[in-house]
């Protein structure tokens, strides 16, 4: 378990590490430049860099947290990777299912796999699940999670990339946007966030706008922390109601 800096969370915990890219939100990968930082550091979880690793002596380290915790759930990896061994990822959610104290944000860029998983196993109550919708060339992976029968639903638009359009939430309870940031950050326009903020609003499901990134609301490339995260003066940070 690890705090950490990301603002629609508490912890992390990457029982899993290391991935590969899927689709153009990945170019940038925070994930890979962290992990072979890590390397390089001569950290021995990361010996294989950014290679995918299944990590048992991470598993039960939610456990040994007793204080109710918002987990976001590989940060440095995606559980459901093509490399991911079913029985480990049993465990997993094993884990999930004994600690209920806890709530955790489960992410993924394969939300196919996700769902084929979930058909033939159940969901555990505390467990959120979400995909990365970060452009309009992945809209059809809403479709996947959308009725699943998980307490939380949720899209993460980060880094966004261009207009998503018109958007079915039917069955979404929660959406995150930011834009990019770093060196090699694609610009974010401001409205293709108000689009996604209007129908959230007009379907009642929960926004949360992180963060401008490496460009603001004026097209300026600036640092991070400059752009800040207001959207036309306001902050968005909604958070979903637990039933």
């Amino acid at each position: 378990m690890k705090k950490t800096k990301i603002e629609w969370t508490e912890s992390v915990w990457n029982p899993t590490i290391g991935c590969n890219k899927v689709s153009n939100g990945c170019k940038n990968c925070y994930a890979e430049v962290m992990a072979k930082r890590l390397q390089a550091m001569g950290n021995p979880d990361y010996k294989n860099g950014f290679a995918f690793t299944m990590l048992p002596h991470r598993l039960d380290e939610p456990k040994k947290n007793k204080k109710p915790t918002l987990y976001f759930v590989n940060s440095m990896s995606d559980l459901f990777h093509e490399k991911m061994d079913m029985a480990f990822l049993d465990k997993v959610m094993q884990v999930i299912t004994d600690t209920p104290q806890h709530q955790y944000q489960i992410l993924t860029k394969r939300p196919n796999r996700m769902r084929k998983y979930f058909l033939s196993h159940p969901i555990p109550q505390n467990a959120w699940l979400g995909t990365t919708v970060e452009s309009s060339q992945v809209k059809h992976r809403i479709k996947e999670i959308a009725d699943l029968p998980a307490r939380i639903k949720w899209l993460s638009c980060e880094p966004l990339l261009d207009d998503l359009g018109d958007l079915d939430l039917s069955g979404i309870d929660w959406v995150i946007v930011g834009g990019e940031s770093g060196s090699n950050a694609r610009a974010i326009k401001e409205q293709w966030i108000l689009n996604i903020q209007k129908q959230c609003q007009e379907k009642k499901v929960a926004f949360f706008f992180k963060q401008w990134g490496a460009y603001g609301s004026d097209g300026k490339k600036r640092s991070k922390k400059e752009n800040g995260a207001l959207l036309q003066g306001k902050e968005f940070r909604e958070f979903p109601k637990i039933e």
